[in-house]
């Protein structure tokens, strides 16, 4: 299992934007339904800094991720005209759950 999370914070006029871009790739990947693939989106009580989780059962499901024509358009949108901070990854290690994140 592979888990990251990224983090940033938008210009304040773009945060709508960006939450757009985002439903976008949800509901793509929730039409795909791809079981390897758990991926969440929180936005911050500032209403700007936005926290990306996911889970990824291996490197083939996060290259669908990125694949997407959706995602990869909301990475371009967010990079030239959003950011008010850039990105920070951080690669993660499970401890414990309270639900099976697969459904295994």
């Amino acid at each position: 299992m592979k888990i990251v999370q990224v983090t940033y914070t938008t210009k304040p006029e773009y945060t709508a934007q960006n939450k757009e871009n985002i439903q976008a790739v949800m509901n793509d990947l929730r039409q795909k339904a791809h079981a390897g693939i758990n991926y969440h989106v929180c936005l911050s009580a500032d209403g700007k800094t936005f926290i990306h989780r996911s889970f990824f059962l291996s490197d083939q499901d996060q290259q669908l991720l990125n694949d997407l024509p959706s995602f990869k358009y909301f990475q371009e949108q967010l990079r030239s005209r959003g950011l008010e901070t850039p990105p920070k990854q951080e690669l993660l290690s499970l401890v414990g759950s309270s639900v099976d994140i697969f459904n295994a």
